[in-house]
C-alpha cells in the first residue's frame, strides 16, 4: 500500500499555469511486454481515486481491473482484480474506507474488493447491463444504474438490493449531496432531477414560485441533449453537470440557477472532475485530444493539457493537485513531479 500523502495548498489562477508547465505526464503500462502498443487490450473507462489519494483504480472494456500506486508506474507493482465476465463500465472507492472499491460491469454484477488481499468480498448481481454508480458519502449504501433504466440501491456489507427505482430511460451517472440526503439525477431530456435519499423521490419546490403548467418537482435544466453525468464539487456550492451537447454546465446550489457555461469540449461529456479544493474543473469527452481546466468562479479558461487522443475518463486528486486520465487507453496522471518536491 502506498503511504499517505499530504494536502497541497491552493493554486491561484496566476499560479496555476506556472505550477503544470514544466510537469510531464507519468505513464502506466498494463503490460511489461507492450501488449496493445504498451496500454492495454481495452479502452480505460473509469478512474477513481481512494479518499487519501494514494491510490488509483482503472476500469477497460477488455474486463481488466487494476489497482496503481501512483508512485510506482510498472505493472509489477500494480493490482489486479479478476472476476467480471463483461467489460467494466464504472469503478468507485468507498469514500470513508481506502481500501474498499466497487466496480459495475454489463456482466450486471456489483462486485466489492479489498484491495489490500485481492479478494472479492462481496458482489450482488441481476442489476443488468450496468454502467454507472455512486456512493453515499457516509459508504453505507450506493446507487447503480443500467441502460434499461434500473436503479439500485445497494447495501455492501450485506450484499443485497435494498430498493429497485426504476427510470423510464437509461440511467446515467448520478452523484450525491455532500450530506448524503439528495442524489442528482441526469436525465435523457437534458435536465437533472433532484430525488431525496434514500427514498429517491422527487424534492419539491415548496418555498419557490411555480409558473403555471410547470412541474412543482425540482428540475435543472442545463442540456439541449441527454445529461451524462453531473458531480458536486468539494466545497458543495457549485453542481456540474455534463450533456451531449458538449457542454458542463455549472448550478449554484444555492438557488439552482446555471451560473456559467464552458463550450470549450467538442463532443459529449462523459466525465467532470474538480480540484481537491474545488477552484478549478475539468470534463473528458470522446472526441478531440486536450483537456481544458477552466476556473469553476468565473467560467475563464486556464490551462489545455496536451493529450494524444480523446480522454473520457479522468478525475482530479482527492487531496492534491494530480490528474489522472486516460489517454490512448492508457492511464496517465500529471502532477506528481510537484508534490515530489
Amino acid at each position: 500500500m502506498a503511504p499517505p500523502v499530504r494536502t497541497r495548498q491552493s493554486l491561484s489562477k496566476e499560479r496555476f499555469v506556472g505550477y503544470f508547465a514544466p510537469l510531464r505526464s507519468q505513464t502506466y503500462n498494463e503490460s511489461t511486454q507492450g501488449r496493445g502498443g504498451g496500454g492495454g487490450v481495452g479502452s480505460i473507462r473509469s478512474i477513481a481515486w481512494n479518499p487519501l489519494g494514494s491510490l488509483v483504480a482503472t476500469g477497460s472494456s477488455d474486463r481488466t481491473l487494476r489497482v496503481w500506486n501512483p508512485e510506482k508506474p510498472n505493472v509489477r507493482f500494480s493490482t489486479e482484480l479478476k472476476g467480471h465476465a463483461a467489460g467494466i463500465e464504472k469503478v468507485a472507492f468507498n469514500p470513508v474506507k481506502d481500501a474498499e472499491l466497487c466496480s459495475v460491469s454489463n456482466d450486471g454484477v456489483a462486485k466489492f474488493w479489498d484491495v489490500r488481499t485481492k479478494a472479492c468480498v462481496n458482489e450482488v448481481r441481476d442489476l443488468g447491463n450496468a454502467h454507472t454508480l455512486a456512493w453515499a458519502p457516509d459508504g453505507s449504501s450506493l446507487l447503480v444504474g443500467n441502460r434499461s433504466g434500473g436503479l439500485f440501491r445497494i447495501s455492501p456489507t450485506e450484499a443485497t438490493i435494498l430498493s429497485s427505482h426504476p427510470q423510464p430511460v437509461e440511467a446515467y451517472q448520478m452523484s450525491f449531496c455532500w450530506s448524503g440526503e439528495k442524489v442528482f439525477l441526469p436525465t435523457r431530456e437534458g435536465n437533472i432531477r433532484i430525488l431525496s435519499y434514500p427514498e429517491l423521490e422527487p424534492i419539491l419546490r415548496i418555498n419557490h414560485a411555480v409558473k403555471p403548467g410547470d412541474s412543482d418537482e425540482y428540475i435543472l435544466k442545463g442540456h439541449t441533449a441527454p445529461c451524462l453525468t453531473t458531480e458536486l464539487s468539494p466545497t458543495g456550492k457549485y453542481l456540474a453537470t455534463g450533456g451531449g451537447d458538449a457542454i458542463i454546465s455549472l448550478f449554484d446550489t444555492q438557488d439552482w440557477i446555471c451560473k456559467r457555461t464552458n463550450t470549450r469540449i467538442i463532443g459529449p461529456v462523459k466525465s467532470i472532475s474538480f480540484t481537491f479544493d474545488g477552484r478549478y474543473v475539468v470534463g473528458g469527452c470522446e472526441d478531440g485530444p486536450g483537456l481544458d481546466v477552466t476556473q469553476t468562479e468565473t467560467g475563464d479558461h486556464i490551462h489545455t493539457f496536451k493529450t494524444a487522443g480523446p480522454c473520457h475518463a479522468l478525475a482530479w486528486a482527492p487531496t492534491r493537485y494530480c490528474l489522472a486520465y486516460s489517454d490512448l487507453g492508457i492511464l496517465r496522471i500529471i502532477g506528481l513531479d510537484a508534490d515530489r518536491k
